[in-house]
């Protein structure tokens, strides 16, 4: 592999004795000349069984040696194309019932899956096995062997799996021909009441969360319980009241779990991305962008719904650590990870996962002092002989050392230490200055995957746009802060990964543009959060922009039957192809992303975005575009409407429709139109748009252009004027 990639998770791997190759038609056409297997590892740089799974293999001459001589190895950023990914994870998961990554796949030379899955320990591991993995060593001679003397058996069976996961593909492609609903008839808001009995029974009453461990916070599933009850009041009629409040409790009581336990960095900032044990306590603690960002959304969901402080500190903590370094990038957007294992000190040489998060009773006592440190032993849970349980920790990491999660509260701290709770309070805070203060001097910070992924940044583009209009009543100085980081990484994602001649997007930025077309979570996901900063400022050059992508993105990515495709169609190039630009258009399939997962599935929220834009727009066009998405998926979504919840919602706009408010004023905020924006800004209501129309100046001539029913609209003098439009009709009422 030579330094032909700027990005950190593939770099990572440019000194191991694999000799890697990069996935691009001269390595593929090296499979097909030497007839070899490929071996395809794909993973993400703050990835832990990634790293694990390098020491122990991909640095072993033994296993270089294999590989080397047997195999064509090609190892992928699972970032940079997720579409490889999807395909080979969901081989994976079909065969093994598991997933996850590393994900390693050996493949024909005609890119048809043979055998995969995760990690295998290597001959340098210090566990025999996980689970009933294999060594990897045995996996290697076997894959070898059975091609030499096998080879017509393998591509066969290989040739039969590719056509059932064709097969299965094709269901989501043409899932609302399978279906059996006529022609233009939506699918119904009973779904959502399936939906949340499912999630119901599957709730940790006691822990929060959804199944056992290990534990993700799936905020798109959050975010559904969150607004069960905040559609329109026929969602209610249908599903029940208590079940909606019940929904809202479930998901609050999960996030209180979450923000206490040791899954949240609690003298830092920032989530970790999943928890090892049932009740949040121990995490895998790397921290990914694309967590951070929709975490934020659902904890403002939950603030909006209960005004609890507890759920206000999380919106604090994640919108500090999206604005501040090393999330933050200098020159605009967000990067995408930092990593889970780091050197306890300065002066170490091996690496420790979670090295800069545990802390020992002894390390308390010195940074802090004894009554200090006895008062964050208990509060945080610190034991001397350390919190982690041995079964979940292999590796003996965590020897004597401490997961920090909040074990009791300021008033009973109090009554057990015999001291007032505003002493416990300021030691508290104290303590935790101190400490984080401690283990930015002394400890290593993880390693950062410094890239810029388009699709992550627009979920924090649009969660900082909803922080700072939340924020804006509360906290002017903050809501600015967020606003400020949202723009900005707009602005930065315009200059560099926007080509406005074609309209198109590219993924990747790492010390300079990457040679990556969008894929279409990629528009997604920024047109969603470019609606919502357009929400926040009613600034129309943000609603332009997403109108111009929406228009790409249906150009390019749109399913004959309904839908969008992972990759753009065949038959489009990418913006401005360069030269060195050598990324296969062979993939095995195109699939059509409809389950939600650690991210939301991209047609969830397309479909979510077209229904607002038909509302801002008052374009009927995004409207059957909206219905048409939901349709497509209809076979799937009626019999798992609980792995859609972030379709559902457009379940119910395709059913309800969308409620549009416009203001038309002369933007200087009278008594009138100040108090309706402050309680606009205060309601959760999924269902409602907002568009402000100033005037004079020439303001809102281009949205006047676009919405046809804004086009003759215009204020009634300084205390402005409100319509509500529904149905593709305006008029003047009650918001």
């Amino acid at each position: 592999m030579s330094d032909q990639t700027a990005l950190e998770q593939v770099r990572g791997h440019m000194n191991n004795p694999v000799a890697w190759q990069m996935w691009n038609s001269g390595s593929l056409a090296l499979a097909k000349q030497h007839n070899r297997l490929l071996f395809v590892s794909i993973g993400y740089a703050a990835c832990h069984w990634c790293h694990v799974m390098e020491r122990e293999s991909f640095l072993s001459p033994e296993v270089a040696h294999i590989l080397n001589s047997s195999f064509i190895p090609i190892k992928i950023d699972r970032e940079e194309r997720p579409d490889i990914d999807a395909i080979y994870m969901n081989y994976v998961q079909a065969t093994t019932g598991t997933g996850g990554w590393p994900l390693n796949v050996f493949l024909t030379p005609d890119l048809e899956p043979v055998f995969g899955g995760t990690y295998w320990p290597g001959p340098n591991s210090s566990m025999a096995t996980v689970g009933d993995s294999a060594p990897f060593i045995e996996i290697l001679e076997k894959l070898r062997d059975v091609w030499q003397t096998q080879e017509e058996k393998c591509r066969s069976n290989a040739k039969q799996i590719t056509k059932e996961l064709k097969d299965f593909a094709e269901e989501g492609i043409h899932g609302h021909q399978l279906g059996e609903k006529v022609d233009g008839e939506d699918l119904e808001i009973e779904l959502l009441e399936e939906a949340y009995q499912n999630f119901e029974m599957q709730y940790d009453k006691v822990n929060g969360g959804l199944g056992l461990a290990p534990k993700f916070p799936t905020p798109v599933k959050l975010s559904f319980l969150l607004r069960l009850g905040q559609w329109h009041d026929a969602v209610k009629d249908i599903v029940g009241e208590e079940e909606c409040n019940n929904a809202a409790t479930m998901a609050i009581h999960t996030m209180r779990k979450m923000a206490r336990g040791g899954i949240r960095d609690q003298i830092g900032y920032g989530f970790a991305r999943y928890s090892v044990t049932d009740d949040w306590s121990l995490p895998h603690f790397e921290k990914m962008l694309y967590d951070q960002a929709q975490l934020l959304d659902v904890y403002l969901d939950a603030f909006l719904l209960t005004h609890d402080p507890e759920m206000l500190g999380a919106v604090y903590d994640l919108a500090t650590y999206l604005t501040s370094p090393p999330f933050a990038a200098p020159h605009g957007g967000f990067f995408s990870a930092e990593d889970a294992d780091s050197y306890p000190t300065h002066t170490d040489r091996e690496k420790r996962e979670g090295a800069y998060y545990v802390w020992t009773l002894k390390e308390l006592q010195t940074v802090l002092g004894e009554r200090h440190a006895d008062v964050c032993a208990h509060f945080y849970g610190v034991r001397a002989d350390g919190n982690v349980a041995p079964e979940h920790d292999p590796h003996d990491e965590f020897l004597s050392q401490n997961v920090l999660q909040i074990a009791s509260t300021s008033s009973t701290l109090a009554a057990k230490l015999g001291m007032a709770e505003e002493t416990i309070v300021s030691i508290l805070r104290t303590s935790r200055r101190r400490l984080r203060e401690h283990r930015e001097r002394e400890r290593p910070r993880p390693a950062l995957d410094d890239k810029i992924v388009v699709a992550w940044n627009g979920l924090a583009i649009g969660a900082l746009a909803r922080a700072s209009a939340v924020l804006q009543d509360i906290d002017p100085a903050n809501a600015q802060a967020c606003l400020a980081a949202a723009c900005k990484a707009v602005a930065f994602i315009e200059a560099e990964l926007f080509d406005a001649a074609t309209g198109r997007l590219w993924r990747i930025y790492r010390l300079g543009r990457g040679e990556t077309p969008g894929f279409v979570d990629d528009y997604a996901f920024l047109i969603q959060g470019l609606i919502e900063l357009y929400e926040a400022t009613f600034q129309e050059e943000y609603l332009r922009l997403a109108d111009t992508l929406q228009a790409t993105q249906l150009a390019l990515f749109l399913a004959p039957t309904g839908g969008f495709y992972t990759n753009p169609s065949p038959s489009t190039s990418s913006p401005s192809p360069s030269p060195s630009q050598s990324a296969p258009t062979d993939l095995l399939l195109r699939l059509k992303p409809g389950m939600d997962a650690a991210e939301p599935s991209p047609n969830g929220v397309s479909a979510s975005n077209l229904h607002r834009l038909s509302s801002l727009l008052a374009d009927e066009r995004y409207a059957r575009a909206a219905r048409d998405t939901v349709r497509a998926f209809e076979a799937e979504v009626e019999q798992w409407p609980f792995t859609f919840p972030g379709m559902l919602g457009s379940v119910v706009l395709g059913r309800l429709g969308v409620r549009g408010v416009v203001i038309v004023d002369d933007g200087e905020d009278s008594p009138r139109i100040a108090a309706l924006l402050q309680r606009l800004r205060g309601e959760l209501r999924p269902a409602r748009t907002v568009v402000r129309l100033r005037e004079g100046e020439g303001e809102g001539g281009w949205l006047r252009g676009r919405n046809g029913l804004l086009r003759d609209v215009r204020g009634r003098g300084g205390e402005g004027r409100v319509l509500v439009c529904e149905g593709w009709v305006c008029r003047e009422g009650e918001v």
